[in-house]
């Protein structure tokens, strides 16, 4: 690599929402493994405290979905130093209805979740990571946003909705050198997202029965940690994971 062209780990800092569990959790884990100065972001404050504690990343308690709680979670950013990347991690599933049986209590979370929470850190921190010069944005969608499949049209709607967005903001901040990456994992085995998204642990379990190898948050973990420490100038616009046994999203291979 030609010098002076590394992200290096020097003043390095990054919000990661979604940072309680998961992809998130073990994104903030892989940034500060790098040096980083990470803020980890998420509602459950124990969750992050402990968090905090195994890593030295800052803790900081927030619904991305509220307007005030996001205005403070900027303020505290700021004092702390500012970042030159946000990573939306926060998101999920509720329900796998189809939309003849659709919940509209389960849309309007997803929705909220996935693409207002993106939105509001995102505009939240635009004028941050514009000033720094070499600011990027990191979005965690899905597959599920990049293919329909039956009994996932609320959630097929909110990540489609999310990868919209990622797309318009990566036309629209170029002009500020603003790198915008998104990554779209598919089968993800987590601790919560399947048992969340269902409601009863059986049901999460057969999610990933037979499926030999499914994707880790680590794996994932890895994959964001290394397009945000490529050089800058390096757009990796979009990354598409999944476990060589998902050949898409309605084609699994499962053993036994």
């Amino acid at each position: 690599m030609t010098e002076g062209t590394t992200n290096t780990a020097a003043a390095k800092a990054a919000v990661v929402t979604g940072a309680s569990t998961g992809i998130g959790q073990a994104t903030v884990r892989a940034l500060r493994r790098e040096g980083w100065t990470v803020f980890a972001v998420a509602r459950r404050a124990d969750r992050l405290d402990a968090l905090a504690a195994e890593t030295g990343a800052v803790a900081l308690a927030a619904d991305v979905t509220d307007d005030d709680a996001v205005a403070r979670l900027v303020e505290e950013v700021t004092r702390g130093g500012g970042i030159d990347t946000l990573i939306n991690v926060a998101g999920g599933a509720r329900g796998a209805d189809r939309i003849a049986d659709g919940k509209a209590e389960d849309w309007q979370w997803m929705y909220e979740v996935n693409v207002l929470g993106t939105l509001k850190l995102t505009r939240a921190f635009l004028p941050m990571l514009r000033a720094c010069g070499e600011g990027t944005v990191l979005n965690l969608t899905s597959t599920a946003g990049l293919s329909a499949y039956e009994g996932g049209g609320g959630y097929n709607a909110a990540k489609f909705g999310q990868h919209a967005l990622t797309g318009a903001l990566r036309l629209e901040e170029a002009e500020h050198n603003l790198r915008v990456i998104e990554v779209a994992p598919g089968m993800v085995q987590t601790e919560e997202f399947s048992l969340n998204r269902l409601g009863d642990k059986g049901a999460a379990d057969k999610v990933y029965a037979g499926v030999e190898k499914p994707l880790t948050a680590d794996d994932v973990a890895d994959v964001v940690r290394y397009a945000v420490t490529a050089p800058h100038h390096v757009n990796l616009d979009q990354i598409i994971i999944r476990p060589v046994a998902q050949a898409s999203n309605f084609k699994v291979i499962r053993k036994g």
